[in-house]
Formats: C-alpha cells, structure tokens, sequence
C-alpha cells in the first residue's frame, strides 16, 4: 500500500517509534486480550475492539467510525480471520486519516509568500507551550529561516523567563517587556522589530488562561487586531498545544479554545511518557484542524513535524 511509503529518515523515525512505544505497548496487550480465543472476527471482537480503542484514547466518535469501517469489511469479505486484525485496523485508521488533506509534511516549512511568516501559540499552562516555541525557533533556524520570539504572556514573569531561556539556547532575538505589560502590545512591538529586521518567522506566545473565555476570547482577539496593524493578515497560523498525556482532558481543551479563538493548526506534546497516544488520530479526526507537530521526548530535535503515514507505520509497527 503506498500509504506507508517510508519518508523519515531513520534516524527520526527511530525517535518517532521510540516516543510511541508506551502507547503502542499498552494497545497491543488490550487487543491480543481482545482478541484471545478467537479465530473470527465477530460482534463479540467488535464489541471489545471498540473498548479497545476507547480506552486508548482514540475518542468515542472516531471509535464509532472505524468499527464502522470494519463492519463494512467483515460483511462485504464474508470471513475475516482475528489474525487480520492488526492489518485490517492499520489500514483503516490511515485511510480515516488521509481523508484530510493534511499531515504530508516532513520538514519545517513555510509559506514562500507570507514574509514575516506569524505564529501565534495558544494553550493551557502546564501543556509545553513555552517549550514547543523553543523547538520550533530551533527547527525554522535550522532549517535557514531567521526568527524572532515575541514573550506575549505577560501574566506570568515564569513564562518571559523561560521564553528568554530558550531564546538564548536556540540564539534567536526575543522581543519582551515587564510582567503585567499588555500582550498586544508585546504583540505589535516583536511585529515591527521583526519587520525591521526582515526575520522570516515570528512566533508570538501567549497567556495560557482558560478559566475565563469570555476574557481569552478578548484578549487574543485585541492581540490579533494590534498585530494587523502591521501585517495586514497577521497571524497566518494560530497553533494550539494540546498535551498528549492528558488524553480525553485534551479534547476538552481543543474544545475550549477552538471556541474561544481560531485555531488553524495543532501541536500535541508529551506523546513519550504516555500510554494514551491514540487521542492525535481522535484530535486528528474530530476537529477537522490539522495536527502539525508532535513532541516525542524532551530533547531539542524531538519535535516532529506530523506525518501521518509514519505515524501509522511506528503505532502499528
């Protein structure tokens, strides 16, 4: 099937099915158990399976539809043997995925028209916002572009301090100000300063305050406007940072905030030190807003860029 065309190197991929191993692990002992003393699959199988992919985080609605799929397969073929199984699901969670024209890329790119290219980073503290900024200033540098940080969370001196820390280790320019300062204003000055030094990337973080949407939606929404003020159709991407671990708790804060804000694209982190790495193909699925970036261990290079076909491959691997 070309769907699982190798693309990564190995080396990346290598860190890719390392990061998926407690999840893979886990799931695979639910569905032998699942599975255990069958030779068909049968409603009973179908019954467990769909426990299965519940309990690992793959979500109720998602769930439904590839047992669906698989119902469609065991009709139609007459006989499908419990061996199959692990085949049968890997090619219906891909093609469940590629029905959303997204998670092709490979590498850390840009629009060539959109110059500065801006990124406003939304999500709940506690979720590796201010990390994942880190690594992806570190990857776009990498990759050649010039960047500029704009420390846009000003409820919290932590979080300016910890953006000036990764700043200072990727060796990217930040724009800042005190604590308490307004974040549209941060906003609008990194913009300008970005300008100036005709930075190719800005990534803009900002406070990561739920409690209250009313007041979130207010303050992103002055912060897009301020921004507008200097590039007409700023931000170009607003990315929300879901953490992995969390699994259903994730959903819920997609949720909130694809309310509160526009959200265009996604980053979910943590995947390493969880079991529950099934919520990206739920995420994935439910939301219809595409999954960009994966965190799969704490190193610097271990944010991904989302591809679903190596995805696929190294969870059913």
């Amino acid at each position: 099937m070309n769907f699982f065309k190798k693309i990564f190197s190995s080396e990346k991929k290598e860190t890719l099915d390392k990061g998926l191993e407690k999840t893979k692990t886990s799931f695979f002992s639910k569905l032998s158990k699942a599975v255990a003393g069958k030779s068909k699959v049968d409603d009973e199988v179908l019954d467990n399976l769909e426990e299965v992919l519940v309990s690992s985080d793959v979500g109720v609605n998602t769930t439904l539809k590839v047992i669906e799929r698989i119902e469609e397969r065991v009709s139609r073929d007459k006989y499908l043997g419990t061996d199959e199984l692990n085949k049968i699901l890997r090619e219906e969670i891909a093609a469940l995925l590629s029905e959303t024209n997204t998670g092709e890329e490979t590498e850390f790119v840009i629009p060539a028209n959109k110059k500065p290219y801006v990124l406003m980073v939304v999500g709940v503290n506690g979720v590796g916002k201010t990390t994942t900024i880190g690594k992806l200033a570190h990857q776009f540098k990498k990759a050649g572009y010039s960047v500029v940080l704009g420390a846009a969370d000003t409820f919290r001196a932590a979080a300016i301090d910890q953006l000036q820390v990764w700043a200072d280790r990727v060796g990217v320019p930040i724009v800042r100000q005190q604590m308490g300062s307004d974040p549209a204003s941060v906003a609008f000055d990194t913009l300008q300063s970005a300008v100036k030094q005709d930075a190719d990337v800005v990534i803009i973080d900002t406070a990561g305050r739920l409690h209250n949407k009313v007041n979130l939606m207010n303050e992103l929404s002055k912060v897009k406007r301020v921004m507008q003020k200097v590039i007409d159709d700023a931000p170009h991407d607003v990315l929300l940072v879901l953490d992995g671990s969390t699994g259903q708790n994730a959903f819920e804060q997609a949720k909130q905030f694809t309310a509160a804000t526009e959200v265009t694209s996604l980053a979910v982190t943590k995947l390493d030190g969880t079991a529950k790495g099934g919520v990206v193909i739920g995420i994935s699925d439910q939301f219809q807003i595409p999954v960009k970036y994966i965190g799969v261990g704490e190193g610097i290079e271990d944010l991904q860029v989302f591809n679903k076909h190596e995805f696929v491959d190294s969870f059913f691997k």
